[in-house]
């Protein structure tokens, strides 16, 4: 289908069904707002399944619709553009099941997808750790076989969503003594278990959407394993590249959003007037446009991933920092102990240039792998 054709049918069926009792679901969600109506959004992505609007990028082998990276921007912007809430199944549909299907075992790929593009399961992401966050590699959770089974010991933390989630992908070490990048597997792993406990984490905007999880003597099956036994973090590496796709075009959609309405939050509050004011909210909009430019140029491309995450939570935090600025004195109280909407991006996007990976790791990324300078010493 031509891409003008594809972008009217998306345009149409969101304007149709965004209606009833999802009407009211448009621009809940999202990161620091998962907390917002997460029931009704899990019914709104089952009913985007029913309709065949989920994994549009997988393989018609595996259940998707085998659309390419044009028609897949296309799908998020106009999905952004009509303010459907944020998803839920996010780190099904779009890390673990392009892993699977890349690099898992038949039976693996017809136990988890058609769950994954029906919604019907929800997953969570267990890498880091309370002593292995940016530094990956230094995992010590561990597994260990027990006949047919692996048995998991060990702490995740900053796991979002494993609230609510019922698996995991987890990266553990599964050969004894090993260090850094060897020895380590990614393992499948059910949350419904004895073994496993949750603990949400409250943050500084009131949400709890990150967790610590303990594994205590956790199981998962034998076959569980994505990859090798030994070679989880190149599959961990794999699933990573599949995370900055054609979805940041919806993002920089939801991120244009926000700069209008500050836009017109300083222009109701006579902050145009002050001309350095002015002058960064220009700037935050001269960023915004070199952010999608360059989206354009390198989609597709995994060397540019590190690029993109930097440009993306860099921007993101200065908007944050630009609104209490713009708010003035106003931004510093919460009447009745509620944070404004401007407070919560402020607070929120700080996390930005941590989670997915700090800026520092992002740019020794680029230096090292992309540019090609010497590693950074290690002690």
């Amino acid at each position: 289908m031509a891409l003008t054709e594809f972008r009217a049918t998306v345009r149409e069926w969101l304007g149709d069904n965004l209606t009833g009792e999802f009407a009211s679901l448009r621009g809940l969600g999202g990161p620091g707002r998962e907390h917002e109506a997460f029931d009704e959004r899990l019914a709104w992505d089952r009913h985007l399944a029913a309709a065949g609007w989920t994994c549009l990028g997988w393989p018609e082998e595996h259940g998707g619709r085998g659309l390419d990276l044009d028609h897949l921007v296309v799908f998020h912007e106009e999905y952004a553009a009509s303010g459907a809430p944020a998803r839920v199944n996010h780190f099904g549909e779009e890390l673990l099941g392009p892993t699977l299907i890349v690099l898992g075992t038949p039976g693996q790929q017809a136990r988890f997808l058609p769950r994954i593009k029906a919604v019907e399961e929800l997953w969570c992401q267990g890498y880091s750790e309370p002593g292995a966050g940016s530094d990956l590699a230094s995992v010590s959770t561990s597994a260990r076989l027990d006949g047919d089974w692996w048995v998991l010991d060990g702490q995740k933390i900053w796991t979002s969503l494993a609230h609510v989630a019922q698996w995991c992908f987890v990266l553990a070490r599964t050969t004894p003594g090993s260090k850094r990048h060897a020895g380590l597997s990614y393992l499948l792993v059910p949350m419904d278990q004895p073994g496993v406990e949750v603990r949400p984490i409250v943050q500084l905007t009131g949400g709890s959407e990150f967790n610590e999880v303990f594994f205590d003597g956790a199981r998962t099956a034998r076959d569980l394993v994505v990859g090798e036994v030994g070679g989880g973090w190149a599959t961990a590496m794999r699933t990573l590249e599949f995370e900055r796709g054609a979805a940041t075009f919806g993002q920089q959609i939801g991120f244009r959003r926000e700069l209008d309405a500050l836009v017109e939050l300083a222009r109701s509050a006579g902050a145009l007037e002050d001309p350095l004011l002015r002058e960064r909210l220009a700037r935050a909009r001269l960023g915004l446009e070199v952010m999608r430019a360059h989206s354009l140029r390198t989609i597709g491309d995994a060397r540019a991933a590190s690029v993109t995450k930097l440009v993306w939570a860099t921007w993101h935090r200065s908007l944050g920092e630009l609104a209490m600025d713009v708010l003035g004195a106003a931004g510093l109280t919460a009447p009745g102990g509620e944070l404004g909407e401007w407070q919560r991006l402020y607070l929120f996007s700080r996390a930005d240039t941590i989670y997915g990976g700090s800026n520092e790791i992002q740019r020794n990324i680029i230096a090292e792998r992309v540019l090609g300078l010497p590693r950074e010493a290690r002690p």
